[in-house]
């Protein structure tokens, strides 16, 4: 490497006064040129940067030479990468569906490994490719979610080019997408198995703007034998969505998106549908306050009904920032729409697309749709890497014609149309753990108090509990 004169003369000077050339090297090089970090472990693989192990004076971990292999002698940005993921968590459910189904209680074990090679040609062009592996052993009532013994969760490429003082960037193949607090576009993080979109995506970002539009077909788990998950026409997801920064800390989103699916079925409805959706989101920070605000309506029709629903989700906080353990004390408020005929000509049921079910609780007893709920809490750090939640919700269904619904809309039996709008409450605690920059831990514990309406369908109080251990290399 070489060094420019007036470095060369600086160390020279600070050798003849006696100071020692190689620590004032060492000082100045520090601060002219400061030893990057190692690239974090991401929740989208895809976009981290292993590039910056070309700097030898990073310190070297075992198999760094898979995770940074330079493909060129002049272009440190022209490489592959490899990568692993495994996840394996235990839960046990001593009552599906509160109790209303066979084979109510499981204690059972969900194992999701997931391997990915990542090539990048000169900053511009990125191919990634990551295959998946999940089980779901001891589980008796399996679905879709559960198990993928092998298939390929993502398979794409993509194209980053500067444009008119901005960024232009393109993505086709398999690919995984979720917006703002993945209530209702996720990559589905909680189950075993992830949501996946056969996509094309562009999105283009200059100053504090950001433009987007994408169309989709998501891709539906089959588990018949390896690869064969796919999708297909008879279920869409397109849009358009606009991102503006309106000041450091505040932050405005909405979107227009198009739903469309075969053969739906509703408990009032059922035959092709379409939704447009329009949604906006505002996020924010101001001082020790925090806050998230989404709202969704969408219209269109399933068979022969019109459709007319809503939802909408607010999180507000207030940090503590000079008490021990910063606690954060907040509030959570959610609804969405039912149904309130069951013989008329509209469907008010709401329609949660692809929700990420933790962001109410792992447990999955209730879902987005149809409900009301209030939710405050504290959250406490007791170490930087240690994080513990408490909160308490009340629930009640928005409409007592339609069905209490579990995660993501299953209804469950028996409640459509019988009395009593307060559908329960329940108990959540989640524990937090960064073991290590690649090792973290976590432990989640529910406790449903169900209402009369969930009793007289003949379910009864529900436990959960999830321990979860994940490493990423």
């Amino acid at each position: 490497m070489k060094l420019a004169w007036p470095r060369v003369a600086l160390i020279f000077l600070g050798a003849q006064l006696g100071y020692g050339g190689n620590a004032l090297a060492a000082d100045t090089a520090q601060a002219v040129d400061p030893v990057p970090q190692r690239p974090k472990i991401l929740f989208n693989r895809w976009q981290e940067d292993w590039s910056v192990l070309v700097d030898p004076r990073i310190p070297r971990e075992p198999f760094d030479g898979l995770k940074y292999m330079p493909l060129s002698d002049v272009e440190p940005k022209t490489y592959l990468s490899l990568g692993a993921n495994v996840r394996e968590r235990f839960e046990s459910n001593d009552a599906v569906l509160f109790g209303t189904s066979r084979n109510t209680s499981q204690r059972y074990v969900i194992s999701r490994t997931e391997l990915h090679a990542d090539l990048h040609v000169d900053s511009q062009w990125q191919m990634f490719v990551q295959l998946q592996s999940d089980f779901a052993p001891g589980k008796s009532q399996m679905t879709s979610v559960d198990q993928d013994r092998l298939g390929v969760e993502q398979a794409f490429i993509a194209l980053t080019e500067p444009l008119d003082d901005g960024t232009l960037k393109v993505r086709v193949g398999r690919q995984q997408f979720a917006f703002d607090m993945q209530r209702f576009v996720s990559v589905r993080d909680g189950p075993n198995v992830r949501q996946s979109y056969d996509a094309a995506w562009a999105d283009y970002e200059k100053g504090r703007w950001r433009f987007i539009t994408f169309y989709s077909q998501p891709v539906q788990t089959r588990d018949e034998r390896i690869f064969d998950d796919s999708s297909s026409r008879n279920l869409t997801f397109s849009g358009l969505r606009v991102e503006r920064q309106l000041t450091q800390q505040v932050n405005l989103a909405a979107y227009y998106a198009r739903f469309t699916q075969e053969e739906a079925r509703y408990l009032t409805a059922m035959g092709n549908e379409l939704r447009n959706v329009f949604d906006t989101h505002l996020t924010g920070l101001a001082g020790p306050v925090d806050w998230d605000i989404e709202g969704m309506k969408q219209n269109g029709h399933v068979g022969n009904k019109n459709v007319a629903a809503w939802g909408f989700g607010s999180l507000a906080g207030y940090t503590l920032v000079n008490a021990c353990w910063s606690p954060r004390l907040g509030i959570q408020v959610d609804a969405a729409s039912g149904n309130h005929d069951p013989n008329g000509h509209t469907l008010g049921t709401f329609n949660p697309l692809f929700p990420n079910g933790a962001y109410l609780a792992l447990a999955g007893y209730t879902g987005y749709t149809n409900f009301i709920q209030v939710k405050p809490s504290v959250t406490v750090h007791p170490s930087p890497t240690l994080k513990i939640m408490i909160g308490v919700a009340q629930q009640w269904r928005q409409s007592t014609s339609d069905a209490v619904y579990a995660q993501p809309t299953v209804p469950v039996p028996n409640t459509a149309g019988r009395p009593g709008k307060y559908t329960g409450s329940y108990e959540q605690l989640r524990v937090d753990w960064a073991y290590s920059r690649a090792v973290s831990f976590a432990l989640e514990a529910v406790h449903f108090n169900a209402a009369s309406v969930i009793r007289r369908a003949g379910g009864h109080d529900s436990n959960y509990v999830g321990i979860q251990t994940s490493l990423g290399w």
